[in-house]
C-alpha cells in the first residue's frame, strides 16, 4: 500500500468529511469574512483597538475555517499540517495585538464606546451562530479541533468587547479597551499552542508504521 493510503487507515474520526461539516464550514467561512471586513472598519473609524483585534480573528478564522474546508478528503498527516499552519497563524495574530496594544499605551486615544457596543454585539451574535454550526463537530483531528476552537475565541472575543465598551463609558478612559484586547490576544496564544500540540500528536500518528 502506499504511504497516503497507510495515512488514510489512522483515520479515527469521520466527521470531517460529512455533508453537514462541509456546510457548517461553508457558513462559518462567509460570516467570518464578511463581518470581519466590516469590523475592521468599524475599528478603525471608532478608534478600538478591541475592535481591531476582534475583526483580525474574524478574518483569520474565516481564512483557516476556509483552509479547513479545503482539507477535507486529504490523509491525516496533510490534516495535521494544515493544522499545524492554522496553530502557528492564530499564534502570529495572538503576538500582532499584543505589539499593538502596548503601542497604544504610549499613544492613548479614546474609543467610541458606542460603536464598539453596537459592533461588539453584532459580532457576539455572528460568532455564536457560527459555533452553533459547529458544535456537533468540535471533536476529531487536529484539523477539526483548530476550526471550532478559532470560532469558540470569537464568541468569547466578542463577549469581551461589550464588556469593554461599557467600561470605556462608564470610566471614560481607553483602558479597558487595551485590556480586552490584551485578553483577546492571550486566547489567541493559548488557542495556538493547543492547537500546534494536537497537529504535532497527529503527524506522530501518521507517522507510525501501519
Amino acid at each position: 500500500m502506499s504511504g497516503d493510503d497507510d495515512d488514510d487507515n489512522k483515520i479515527q474520526d469521520y466527521s470531517h468529511v460529512t455533508p453537514a461539516y462541509q456546510r457548517a464550514l461553508w457558513i462559518v467561512v462567509v460570516l467570518n469574512v464578511g463581518y470581519g471586513l466590516a469590523e475592521i472598519v468599524a475599528g478603525f473609524v471608532s478608534g478600538s483597538q478591541a475592535l481591531k483585534a476582534d475583526a483580525l480573528d474574524f478574518l483569520g478564522d474565516g481564512t483557516i475555517t476556509l483552509l479547513g474546508l479545503l482539507a477535507i478528503g486529504w490523509s491525516l498527516i496533510w490534516r495535521a499540517r494544515s493544522a499545524l499552519l492554522q496553530g502557528i497563524f492564530l499564534g502570529l495574530l495572538g503576538l500582532g495585538v499584543l505589539v499593538t496594544s502596548v503601542y497604544r499605551v504610549f499613544v492613548l486615544q479614546q474609543p467610541e464606546a458606542d460603536i464598539m457596543g453596537v459592533f461588539g454585539g453584532i459580532a457576539l451574535a455572528v460568532n455564536v451562530v457560527s459555533a452553533w454550526v459547529l458544535l456537533p463537530h468540535r471533536s476529531g483531528d487536529a484539523n477539526v479541533r483548530a476550526v471550532w476552537l478559532f470560532s469558540r475565541n470569537d464568541a468569547i472575543g466578542n463577549a469581551a468587547v461589550i464588556i469593554a465598551a461599557g467600561l470605556v463609558a462608564w470610566t471614560a478612559t481607553p483602558w479597558p479597551d487595551l485590556v480586552v484586547a490584551g485578553v483577546i490576544a492571550g486566547l489567541f496564544l493559548q488557542s495556538s499552542w493547543a492547537i500546534i500540540k494536537d497537529a504535532r500528536r497527529d503527524l506522530k500518528v501518521a507517522q507510525l508504521p501501519a
